[in-house]
Formats: C-alpha cells, sequence, structure tokens
C-alpha cells in the first residue's frame, strides 16, 4: 500500500527522456504533473466504485474552464447533489433531503464535510467562509450513508474537499475572472517537489456588487500545504487554510417581488442595514500516514478549527465565537478471511468545541446596536468508533459489514442574565451497515446496502429552539434507516450511474410549532419518508479525430420528502427542495483546444411551508460557454454566459411552517443574465 509511481508514469518518464535525447522539446515537469492528475483522479475513481453506494467524482479542471465563483460551481452537473447559491459564498446543499430546514448561508448541517480527510463539520454544523474552489483539485462525495468509513453521521453523507499540492500544481499560476455585475477574482498559486518535500500555496481574492441591491461582498484568503517523506513507511503533511469574508444581506423575497422586482432586497434589511462581517476563520491540520508493510496502513490526523461570526441581521447583533478541535486515527489492511480476499478498515474520530465556544447577543434599534442582553455558551462533541469489513465471497462479488458506535454530546447554557438556564444531554448510539456490490463485468457493476445514521442537533439549536428567552431545551438526535439499491456502468451510451433509494427518518430536525400561535422553531418533527432516484449519464455523441467530439453530460435528481401520518400535516411534502431537477451541458471540443458548449437546469416547483400551502414556481434557465485549451496545457480562457433568457426564478427556499396560503418572503432569487470571463496561465 506504499505509494509507488504508476508503471503508465514510469513508461512515460522513460519515453519522455529518450524524446529529450533525441533533440524533441518535451517538457518532463509538465508531462508528469499532467500523469500525476491523471493518476490520482483514476486512483480515487476505483476506490469509490468499491463502495457499495452512490457517490460522485468531481475532477476541478473540468470546472475550472468557466466561471467558479462558489461551492455551487463545483457541484454543478451532480445527480443527487442540489446545490444553490444565496447570492453570496453561502449556498444550500441538500443531498437526499439533509438540511432542508436550514436557511443558505447558515452554518449548514445534513452533510459531514472534510478537507482532505480532516475534519470541517463540527457540533456547531458546517461554516461557509473557508470553501474556495479554486485550492482544490477534486472533491469526492458519497451519497447518504455511504460516508461510513469516513465517520459520516449525516443523512445526506460525505464531501471530501482534496486540495492542491506540489505534486499537483504549476510553480506559477496565475488566474483571474472578472464579470456583470462588478463580479471580479484573482488568484496566484505556487506547488514545486523538491526531493522528498512538496509544497503548495495559493493567495485568492474576490468582490462583487450582487444580483440584488445590497447583496455585495468580498473574500481573501490563504491555502498553504506541505508534505514531507521520511521514507517509503512514513509520511507527514500539515494544511493551512485563512479565509476572510464580508457579505451584505439583501434577505428573502416573495413571489410576486421575483417575478416583477428580482433585484429589489428585502425592504427590512435596507432599513437595517443587515451584513455578516466574518472577521476571519482558520483550519490547521495534519494528516500523518504509516505504511505497516505492504497491505496495511495507519493514518493520524488533528485539525484546529477557529470561525467567529458578526451576524448583524434582524432586531439584534449576534457576535459568535467558535473553536473546535478534532482527532482522527483510521487503520486499514488487506488479508484473507476464511480463504477469501478481505479488507479490514477500523477508524475513530472525535470532534469537540472548546470552552470559548459561545455567543453574545445585543439589541438594536432603528439600525442602532445598543445594549447586551444575552451571552449564551455552546458546548459539543461527536465521537464516532467504526469497524467495517469487505469479503470477496466469489469472484467479483463482495460483502461489505460495519458497525459504528456514535457518543454525541450537547450543552447549551444562558450565563447572562443571571436567572439563565443549562441544558446538557448525551446519547450513546449505532449505525450498522450491510452491503453488496457485483462486477457483473468490467463495464457493469450492481450494488445494495441498507444502513442507519444519526445525526445530532447543533448546539445552539437548544437555545434557539427555546419557548422562553433564557431555558434551553432539550432535543433528539435524528436518526435515518436507508435500503438502497443501484448500478453503474459504461456501455454504448456513455459512462452512467442509477440508485433508488427509500429511508425511514425519526425525530427529523424540522421546523415545528411549539407553541400555538408562537413562530415555529427547529424540533424533532414526526416521522417522516425520504425516497428517490439519481441518474447521471455521460456520453460521446460523435467523435472524428480531425474534426472534433460532441459530447452530452446529465443529471437527474428525483426527490419525494413526505411526513408520514403527521397529526397536523398528515403525508404532505416537506418543503425546501424541487421533486425534480434536471442539469444537463453538450458540448463541442475541437482538436486545437477550442470548445462551446450550451447548459440547461430545470427544476420543479418548490412547496414554500409545511402545510403546502403555497408553491414557489418550477423554472428552466440556459446557458452557454466558450474557451479555449492551450494544448501544451499551459494556458486557459474561457466566456461563460449565465441565464441567457434572464428568467427570474427563486433559487432558494427556506420553509416556514405554515404560511396559510399567503405570498410570504420566503426565497432566494437566482441571479438574470449574466457575461463572465476568465483566463489562467501556468508557468511549468
Amino acid at each position: 500500500m506504499r505509494p509507488t509511481l504508476p508503471r503508465s508514469a514510469l513508461a512515460l518518464l522513460i519515453s519522455c527522456a529518450a524524446s529529450a535525447q533525441a533533440g524533441d522539446g518535451i517538457e518532463l515537469g509538465q508531462v508528469l504533473i499532467q500523469e500525476q492528475e491523471h493518476s490520482e483522479l483514476q486512483d480515487a475513481r476505483e476506490r469509490l466504485q468499491q463502495v457499495p453506494g452512490a457517490s460522485n467524482l468531481i475532477d476541478m479542471q473540468r470546472v475550472e474552464q468557466g466561471r467558479v465563483a462558489s461551492n455551487q460551481d463545483v457541484l454543478a452537473y451532480q445527480p443527487g447533489v442540489f446545490a444553490q447559491s444565496a447570492g453570496n459564498d453561502g449556498i444550500k446543499l441538500s443531498i437526499r433531503g439533509s438540511g432542508i430546514n436550514r436557511a443558505p448561508g447558515a452554518h449548514g448541517s445534513g452533510v459531514y464535510t472534510m478537507f482532505d480527510g480532516l475534519p470541517l463539520t463540527g457540533p456547531g454544523g458546517t461554516p461557509y467562509e473557508l470553501f474556495e474552489p479554486l485550492w482544490l483539485n477534486r472533491a469526492e462525495v458519497l451519497r447518504g450513508a455511504n460516508g461510513f468509513d469516513k465517520g459520516s453521521l449525516a443523512l445526506g453523507g460525505a464531501i471530501d474537499y482534496i486540495s492542491h499540492t506540489g505534486r499537483d500544481a504549476a510553480p506559477l499560476q496565475l488566474r483571474y475572472e472578472l464579470g456583470s455585475r462588478g463580479y471580479a477574482k484573482r488568484q496566484i498559486s505556487s506547488g514545486q517537489v523538491l526531493g522528498d518535500l512538496d509544497y503548495y500555496v495559493a493567495l485568492t481574492d474576490s468582490e462583487y456588487d450582487g444580483y440584488q441591491d445590497h447583496s455585495s461582498g468580498s473574500s481573501k484568503g490563504v491555502a498553504a500545504n506541505v508534505g514531507y517523506r521520511f521514507n517509503p513507511n512514513l509520511e507527514t503533511r500539515f494544511y493551512l487554510r485563512y479565509r476572510e469574508t464580508e457579505n451584505d444581506l439583501a434577505g428573502r423575497l416573495t413571489k410576486d417581488q421575483i417575478k416583477h422586482h428580482p433585484r429589489a432586497a428585502n425592504p427590512a434589511y435596507l432599513t437595517r442595514d443587515d451584513s455578516r462581517p466574518q472577521p476571519g476563520s482558520t483550519w490547521l491540520g495534519n494528516k500523518t500516514t504509516f505504511y505497516l508493510d505492504d497491505d496495511s496502513q495507519l493514518e493520524a490526523g488533528l485539525v484546529y478549527h477557529d470561525y467567529p461570526m458578526d451576524l448583524r441581521e434582524g432586531p439584534m447583533r449576534l457576535k459568535v465565537a467558535y473553536t473546535d478541535v478534532s482527532g482522527t486515527l483510521n487503520y486499514q489492511r488487506r488479508h484473507t478471511l476464511f480463504g477469501h480476499a478481505s479488507k479490514t478498515t477500523i477508524g475513530w474520530r472525535t470532534t469537540k468545541h472548546l470552552p470559548n465556544s459561545g455567543a453574545s447577543q445585543y439589541s438594536r434599534v432603528n439600525g442602532v446596536f445598543g445594549e447586551k442582553t444575552r451571552d449564551f455558551t455552546y458546548q459539543g462533541s461527536d465521537s464516532v468508533l467504526h469497524v467495517g469489513n469487505e469479503l470477496e465471497l466469489i469472484p467479483d462479488l463482495w460483502l461489505t459489514s460495519g458497525l459504528a458506535a456514535i457518543y454525541t454530546r450537547r450543552e447549551s447554557a444562558v450565563t447572562y442574565p443571571d436567572n439563565g438556564g443549562k441544558v446538557s444531554q448525551s446519547d450513546w448510539d449505532y449505525a450498522p451497515r450491510l452491503g453488496l456490490r457485483y462486477d457483473i463485468s468490467p463495464q457493469l457493476q450492481v450494488y445494495g446496502n441498507l444502513s442507519r445514521s444519526v445525526e445530532p442537533p447543533h448546539p445552539w439549536s437548544l437555545i434557539w429552539s427555546s419557548t422562553s428567552a433564557t431555558q434551553p431545551i432539550e432535543m433528539h438526535n435524528q436518526t435515518a434507516t436507508t435500503l438502497e439499491l443501484g448500478a453503474r456502468g459504461e456501455s454504448s451510451i456513455g459512462r452512467w450511474d442509477l440508485a433508488w433509494y427509500y429511508s425511514q427518518v425519526r425525530h427529523e430536525l424540522l421546523a415545528v410549532e411549539i407553541v400555538q400561535g408562537q413562530p415555529a422553531k427547529e424540533f424533532n418533527a414526526s416521522p417522516t419518508v425520504h425516497q428517490g432516484i439519481e441518474a447521471g449519464l455521460d456520453s460521446l455523441l460523435w467523435e472524428r479525430a480531425a474534426v472534433g467530439k460532441l459530447s452530452l453530460r446529465q443529471a437527474y435528481t428525483f426527490s419525494d420528502f413526505h411526513y408520514r401520518d403527521d397529526d397536523t400535516f398528515g403525508d404532505n411534502r416537506l418543503p425546501g427542495i424541487p421533486m425534480h431537477y434536471y442539469q444537463a451541458e453538450l458540448r463541442f471540443d475541437l482538436p486545437s483546444g477550442l470548445y462551446a458548449g450550451i447548459n440547461t437546469q430545470m427544476a420543479s416547483k418548490v412547496q414554500v411551508d409545511y402545510a403546502n400551502s403555497y408553491p414557489a414556481d418550477a423554472y428552466a434557465i440556459l446557458g452557454a460557454t466558450l474557451g479555449y485549451n492551450s494544448p501544451r496545457q499551459d494556458w486557459q480562457t474561457w466566456l461563460d454566459l449565465r441565464n441567457l433568457t434572464n428568467k427570474r426564478y427563486a433559487a432558494t427556499v427556506t420553509p416556514s411552517y405554515d404560511d396559510k396560503g399567503a405570498d410570504a418572503a420566503r426565497s432566494t432569487p437566482g441571479e438574470g443574465f449574466g457575461v463572465y470571463a476568465g483566463v489562467s496561465y501556468s508557468f511549468r
């Protein structure tokens, strides 16, 4: 299991050396970087295909052939993934109905998120400030309970964002993007291999005026990592991410406003001058790998994550401090069991809030911040010990089994005023997993699994879901039991994957009316069902070596989320996510490096409240791209046209409890027609 140079890379190296001696102008460093990128991507694809469940592999080289403004651009064209921008860095992300109760841009939930295999998500959720797409080499999505081996607790599964390193980056790269409504983004990066050491560092900044009034923002940050290989059996890598963001908040609109005045801001947000300055998030990590022998390895990780926030929204100001520390330990071994090929994985990870985690609340009158009204603290931890095994029962038929023991702790206390309350709760839970995958041929695989997931509430929910200003409440962990069946492969129609799942969810964290007549709070809902179909297809429609090729990629997600015999809402659909969501791109590539494409995104209507009393409209938007990739892969340029027909639509919906048929302000408008261009150059 030691890292070795692939045979294809060795052959390429010998060929390049011979060509160089013959006087051919081959750039060896450039070729090796491209081979390294291809090898890592292929290894990731093979690893994901060993999971008996649905997954996505995202190559950032393809994403970067257009505007890369936010995580929405990274997760586009991915079956089973709903990712829509809220007009700034924050997105509404949902996989299999996860986090549908969350407002876009807030600390997300429902998907366990990692950087380079190390935790980002903590007890307080997943903040968005450190998501800079240009720092990434690829992203790996394990949908639903398929994130088991990552220690995922979440209903939506796990996403691992893999950074560039010196082994896949250019010694110097410059990138510049600009476009409509004051959008601009710049990056300078460098990565090299220096003997047994390699490094990568990138500086990035951006600004935009925003589509809505009062939705401008900016960001700046740095990412770096340095790795060192002590010997063939021991290597380590240190990671740093730091980023500051500042966003004006425009608020949500009604359907009528989106139809007639989509660029307007919510009037209340203008009079208060709402904004979300984020003074700087820091993520420091280390991952050390010990190759014990050719068949086993031990990987240890440690992370420090500090993410303060200054939220100036509504009739108050909230200054929040969060600091987490995480530890991971993963052991893998290939061996034989009962005479059959087997792989065993044992993993442990824990993430804990440090004592300074908490918030202070201040009054606000006519836009003027006043005295402190409340202090409260957050404490929480998530610990997971998981054991998994893959056993080849007969040739090409693999049985996957696993069991995770889970300990979660949540504590919130109001320390000011003096009569504040406190709640502390902890739970032991378990998550078993059983799956089968059968490789019918190298081009066809079928799979199925039955798994359980466990997701605790955020510590702040214990405060904000309380009916009292000072007394926190207790909440249950959300659990789900999921059956999944699927297949994937390659055929004459292209590379495809298809998955069906059915989840029975208990104690789902939704907006619930705790006291009749008072605003709904986040609490545990009655039983719900999440079921759906996820389909992806990448097809080569036509190809002539001297002319070019025509390709089509498609992603379709069917989502049926509803109550199970709720006392108030019966079998109503859960709001916030469209039932039908389709994305496609038709693209023509010329041998010279020129390419052109058209794309579309379609979504069905979305319910905006749990009573299903009012929907946001369905929509379809069109886009186009035109670009050039140098045959030497040293520079590229592109033109990205968004929403060609200037369609007015609701990109995201933040659900309410019961609007009683009224057209309430629940939606964030999607971006109108926009033109974006960019160029990047790599000095090899």
